[in-house]
C-alpha cells in the first residue's frame, strides 16, 4: 500500500473545525488538483464558489438546512455544474448552443462530481478535512439568487473545509464483494440479501459505539427510510428554470 491509497482508505467526515483560516497557497492548491481531473471531451462543465464571508455562509447553513458547520468552516465551496461558460464558448464562433439537454445535464453534473473529489483528495492530503453538503440542493433557488448563478448553472453540493477539531472514526463501507462484480453484475437476491444483512450488523455495531448506544439501526433501515418517499421533487422544476432540458 502507498500514501496515497493510504489517504483515499482513511477519508472521514468532518463537521468541526478549527478557526484557523485557510491560506491562498492552500486554496489555490484544492482548486487546481480539482481542475485536474477528467472532464468528458474535455469540456470542463463546473465552477465552484468560494464563500469565506461570514453572512453569506450564514445564509448558507439555513438554506443547506440549518446546518452549523456550513457556517462555522473556514471555507465553504459551492460545486456548480456549468453549461453556461460553454454557450458563451459557441457564441465565440457564432454557434448556437444546444444547451439544456440530458446528456449535457449528465456531462456537467459528472463533470463537478471529479472535480470536487479531486479537491477533497487536495485537501486531505493537506491536513485539512472535509464534508460534503448535498442539502445545497434543499433550497436551490435561494442559494442560486445568494450566489448569482446565471442560467445554465446550478449548484450541486456544498464542501466544507478547514483543519479538523475532532476525529470521528471512518464509517464501515459495504464489503467489496457487495459492490465489485466480474464481468457481469450477479443481481442473485438471496446473495445479495445476504451480504447486506452481513453488512448491517456491522452497521449497527458502528452506530451504538458512535452514539454510546443512543442509536439502534442498521444500514439497510437508514436507506428504507431514506428511500420510502420522494425528495427534492422540486429539482425538477428548478433545473428546467435554470435551461436544462429532460425530453
Amino acid at each position: 500500500m502507498n500514501p496515497t491509497i493510504e489517504l483515499l482508505q482513511h477519508h472521514r467526515s468532518i463537521r468541526k473545525y478549527k478557526t484557523t483560516s485557510l491560506t491562498t497557497e492552500q486554496i489555490e492548491a484544492i482548486v487546481k488538483s480539482a481542475q485536474m481531473a477528467s472532464s468528458s471531451s474535455h469540456v470542463q462543465a463546473y465552477s465552484v464558489i468560494g464563500v469565506t464571508d461570514s453572512d453569506v455562509k450564514r445564509k448558507l447553513a439555513v438554506l443547506s438546512g440549518n446546518q452549523p458547520y456550513v457556517e462555522e468552516s473556514p471555507l465553504f465551496l459551492v460545486w456548480c455544474a456549468d453549461m453556461y461558460r460553454l454557450r458563451e464558448a459557441c457564441s465565440l464562433n457564432e454557434t448556437e448552443m444546444v444547451a439544456g439537454t440530458m446528456e449535457n445535464f449528465i456531462t456537467a453534473t459528472v463533470d463537478v462530481a471529479l472535480a470536487a473529489q479531486n479537491a477533497a483528495i487536495a485537501a486531505e492530503s493537506m491536513g485539512l478535512g472535509i464534508v460534503y453538503i448535498g442539502g445545497i440542493r434543499s433550497n436551490p433557488r435561494e442559494v442560486s439568487e445568494l450566489l448569482q448563478l446565471p442560467e445554465l448553472v446550478y449548484p450541486v453540493f456544498g464542501m466544507c473545509v478547514g483543519v479538523p477539531d475532532h476525529d470521528p472514526g471512518i464509517r464501515p463501507r459495504l464489503p467489496l464483494q457487495a459492490v465489485y462484480h466480474h464481468n457481469a453484475y450477479k443481481h442473485d437476491g438471496t446473495v445479495i440479501r445476504q451480504q447486506i444483512a452481513e453488512y448491517d450488523q456491522i452497521m449497527r455495531q458502528y452506530y451504538l459505539a458512535r452514539t454510546k448506544g443512543s442509536r439502534d439501526t442498521t444500514w439497510s433501515k437508514e436507506m428504507a427510510d431514506k428511500y420510502r418517499q420522494p425528495s427534492r421533487i422540486h429539482m425538477r422544476g428548478f433545473l428546467e428554470n435554470q435551461g436544462f432540458r429532460f425530453e
